[in-house]
């Protein structure tokens, strides 16, 4: 599918532009570029999925699904932070559904699926101002990506043939594979069958798709045993109920981690001392995680991801207040277990496990397994490392994800812009935080401005 073509007379006079992958990092990326790059250009986006997809948080939101981030957050737009609330102000069907609550629109909690419908009225309103820009989706899959002797870039497609481009993006959340094509349909059908709803089901993880994925059970009226299997055992944490505006200590923050968890405990006190509230004062130390996160040496980095990080995510990727009393009460009701273990493999009948405090592998049943467990960057998939082996990137000190700068342009192993840009999860390792909405879209812009100011020499020269 074309949008907007170009008259004939422009060919080889514009700027191409090739972003791999539709989910939400994708189209906003997509956005940003519309909103940055002065010059027209034209864009093709790439992803294997024959649809337009919100990605993982988006694509398979039921109604019922809220997203875990007050709507003061949302915004697709840099410069207009309130942009999301006035797109909710203007929504008729929401706003009759919450008339009591829109003196505080910023504090709420929206479905996914109103925030994936402002996301495409946003990137469709981008477009419709530009008609310098030609978008072409593409679902031919990614083989390869290298740069030609021109200095761009040349994509390898599934079906044999290439294109090349001035600059790539990608922009595929964690990784490029994809599922199966009916797999979660087909568990979440087995699951909702009177046959097996006295039986057993195992969720592994512990963070928001895990609880996500159990109250999404009962809402399809399962009512067997559900066991949440988490390594740590950190649920997500609440949300206040209160604005939780970012507060932060004015003392300078520690450089070593003993001293910061330290600094990290006695701010949230006195932020609950002065009548605020823990939750405000790790919003405001979240705004520091960049820098600390790059300050640290590689070791201390390594005790963080060890013993810190499950109680970090969870404070970090808080439920919505009624959503985590709802999860207690389910807790409460018997029902539902969390247990500490770790998983080893898949059994034809559940799982074998060693549980935390113990040496020996044991089996454990179950009737049906989910597994949510938090998602890293896949450096095996076949694209991401043809890229490493050619020297176009490099993995991040920690072998976590790719390694990038601010603006997600990919470093080589000499520490060199590679001139390629990873948007969002994929840079996990380098850049805290880099998979939250607010984030992905101060990177997707700073990332556009960087192409537009790249893209003027270029462009006068030819």
């Amino acid at each position: 599918m074309t949008v907007h073509g170009f008259p004939a007379s422009y060919a080889g006079q514009h700027l191409q532009i090739a972003i791999v992958g539709r989910g939400f990092s994708g189209l906003m990326m997509a956005i940003a570029l519309m909103k940055s790059v002065s010059q027209p250009f034209q864009l093709r986006m790439f992803d294997p999925q024959p649809v337009i997809s919100g990605g993982q948080a988006l694509a398979t939101a039921r109604a019922t699904e809220i997203l875990n981030s007050r709507a003061r957050d949302l915004s697709v737009s840099t410069g207009e932070p309130r942009d999301f609330t006035r797109w909710l102000q203007a929504y008729q069907h929401f706003r009759e559904a919450v008339s009591a609550a829109i003196p505080g629109f910023g504090q709420i909690f929206v479905p996914k699926a109103i925030f994936s419908d402002y996301v495409y009225q946003r990137f469709s309103e981008a477009l419709a101002e530009r008609t310098d820009v030609s978008i072409q989706m593409s679902h031919e899959a990614i083989t390869r990506i290298r740069r030609n002797e021109t200095g761009r870039f040349t994509l390898g497609l599934a079906d044999g043939s290439e294109a090349a481009y001035d600059t790539v993006v990608l922009a595929t959340g964690y990784g490029l594979k994809v599922p199966p094509e009916g797999k979660e349909q087909d568990t979440e059908a087995a699951l909702r069958n009177p046959s097996i709803r006295a039986r057993h089901v195992v969720v592994m993880g512990n963070g928001l798709r895990a609880v996500n994925q159990v109250l999404q059970l009962r809402d399809g009226g399962f009512e067997g045993r559900i066991t949440i299997l988490s390594r740590r055992g950190f649920l997500p944490q609440p949300h206040t109920r209160m604005p939780a505006d970012a507060v932060c200590p004015s003392q300078p923050m520690p450089s070593q981690l003993r001293h910061i968890v330290r600094f990290v405990r006695k701010a949230c006190a006195q932020a609950e001392e002065n009548g605020w509230s823990w939750q405000a004062a790790m919003n405001g130390l979240r705004k520091r995680a960049r820098t600390l996160w790059a300050s640290l040496p590689p070791s201390e980095k390594r005790q963080f991801n060890r013993h810190l990080r499950a109680i970090y995510d969870s404070h970090r990727n808080r439920l919505p207040a009624d959503v985590h009393e709802r999860l207690e009460r389910e807790l409460a009701g018997g029902m539902t277990e969390l247990k500490r273990g770790t998983t080893l493999k898949r059994s034809p009948d559940g799982l074998i496990v060693r549980w935390a405090g113990q040496s020996t592998e044991e089996h454990f049943a179950a009737d049906e397994v989910i597994d949510c467990r938090c998602l890293s960057p896949d450096l095996n998939d076949p694209v991401v490392a043809d890229l490493l082996r050619a020297g176009l990137a490099s993995t991040d000190e920690l072998d976590l994800g790719l390694a990038v700068n601010p603006a997600g342009e990919l470093l080589t192993p000499c520490g060199r812009p590679a001139g390629l840009f990873a948007i969002g999860p994929l840079g996990l390792g380098s850049l805290p935080d880099i998979d939250l909405v607010p984030e992905i879209v101060t990177q997707a812009y700073t990332a556009a401005t960087l192409i537009n100011a790249r893209s003027r020499p270029q462009l006068q020269a030819g």
